[in-house]
C-alpha cells in the first residue's frame, strides 16, 4: 500500500519511473548501500520520532546516528523514536520503507545536514525493496521539508 502511495505522489510530479524496485531488500542501510553500490552515507535514512502527541520525520545520512543532546537542543524534548506499529499508523509506511513521500498530511519532515555531503542520496520509496535516487535539491523539493537540522553525531570514518 505505501509503495502505491509513493508511486501516486511521484506520478503527480511526472517522475514515477525513477522509483527503483529491486529483487533484493533495501530495508537496512547496509542492504540498500550494497544493492545500489554506494557508500552507506548516501542512503537517506528516514527516522520517526514522537514529541508529546505529534510525530515527525528526520531524514539523515545512512552512516550517522542521532546525537541526543543536539536533538534535545533543537526540539526541546528527549529523542523518542516511534515503535513499528506507530510508524505504520502515523506514516502509512512500514519500517524498512519509511520515507518522506506520500505521507498523510501534517507530519513535519526535517532534513539533517549530514546529507549535504552528497550530491545525490537514495531514500526508500515506501517498501522494503524500493527507493529513489534524488539530488539534495530534489529531496528538499519533494519531501516538503520544514527545515535543515543538525541533530546527528559526525559520521565515523
Amino acid at each position: 500500500m505505501a509503495l502505491k502511495q509513493v508511486r501516486a505522489f511521484f506520478r503527480n510530479l511526472g517522475i514515477e519511473e525513477r522509483i527503483m524496485e529491486l529483487d533484493v531488500s533495501t530495508a537496512t542501510v547496509a542492504e540498500a548501500a550494497l544493492a545500489h553500490s554506494v557508500r552507506p552515507g548516501q542512503i537517506g535514512k528516514t527516522l520517526s520520532f514522537r514529541i508529546e502527541d505529534e510525530s515527525l520525520l528526520i531524514v539523515v545520512s545512512g552512516d550517522v546516528k542521532i546525537a541526543n543532546a543536539k536533538y534535545k537542543a533543537r526540539f526541546s524534548k528527549k529523542a523518542k523514536m516511534l515503535n513499528a506499529d506507530e510508524v505504520l499508523r502515523y506514516t502509512g509506511h512500514a519500517i524498512g520503507g519509511v520515507c518522506p513521500f506520500g505521507l498523510p498530511g501534517g507530519i513535519p519532515v526535517y532534513l539533517d545536514k549530514s546529507l549535504k555531503r552528497f550530491k545525490e542520496v537514495i531514500p526508500a520509496a515506501g517498501s522494503h525493496n524500493s527507493s529513489i535516487r534524488l539530488t539534495i535539491k530534489e529531496l528538499e523539493q519533494y519531501s516538503g521539508f520544514q527545515d535543515w537540522v543538525d541533530v546527528c553525531k559526525p559520521a565515523e570514518t
